[in-house]
């Protein structure tokens, strides 16, 4: 069965459309820790330290937000 050009459906699995959404995700959430980061360091004056730090602490929340969808999805 055809999913409207997305591949066969299988049941399980990532289309094109998750794919998309996980890249969002990955994107949101180290542009977001740095962009706190950022706002930190104007606010105590301490360049780049709260950047620095933002971008670890997105990178964190990206790798694990990436493992639960994607481990969701091929349960799913």
């Amino acid at each position: 069965m055809d999913d409207g050009g997305n591949g066969p459906t299988t049941g399980s699995g990532l289309r094109g459309r998750d794919l998309i959404g996980l890249g969002g995700v990955l994107v949101a959430a180290v542009v977001g820790g740095m962009v706190v980061g950022l706002l930190l360091d104007h606010v105590a004056g301490t360049e780049p330290l709260f950047a620095v730090i933002g971008v670890f602490v997105g990178i964190v929340a990206a790798v694990a937000a990436f493992w639960f969808r994607v481990r969701s999805a091929l349960r799913g």
